[in-house]
């Protein structure tokens, strides 16, 4: 399954009624540091197929639900369960530091 771009419209069926684990990417197409972390986050969302979800949103044109998730700097990766935010990650990190969010 490829990314998901999400919006203020489809981030709860998305996100917090998922029955799976979601990794969700706040990012912006001007963000060098976004920019690295998108092959990272896309490799992850091929690997974990099935297992997790992964989702992105561009906090340029969703800037609302940066501002509901308190996303103060970019990249920012937060993994929910159940609903529920379980773990968040400011900046670029490898992608075993994004993999161990999910534990």
């Amino acid at each position: 399954m490829a990314e998901i771009n999400l919006t203020n419209d489809n981030f709860d069926a998305e996100v917090l009624n998922s029955d799976i684990p979601v990794m969700v990417d706040f990012w912006a197409p001007w963000c060098g540091p976004c920019k690295m972390l998108g092959p990272v986050v896309a490799e992850i969302a091929k690997e974990q197929e099935g297992k997790l979800k992964v989702c992105k949103v561009n906090v340029d044109e969703e800037g609302e639900l940066a501002r509901r998730f308190k996303v103060a700097s970019i990249p920012t990766v937060m993994v929910f369960k159940n609903g529920e935010m379980t773990n968040k990650n400011l900046g670029y990190v490898q992608k075993d530091v994004l993999l161990g969010l999910l534990n």
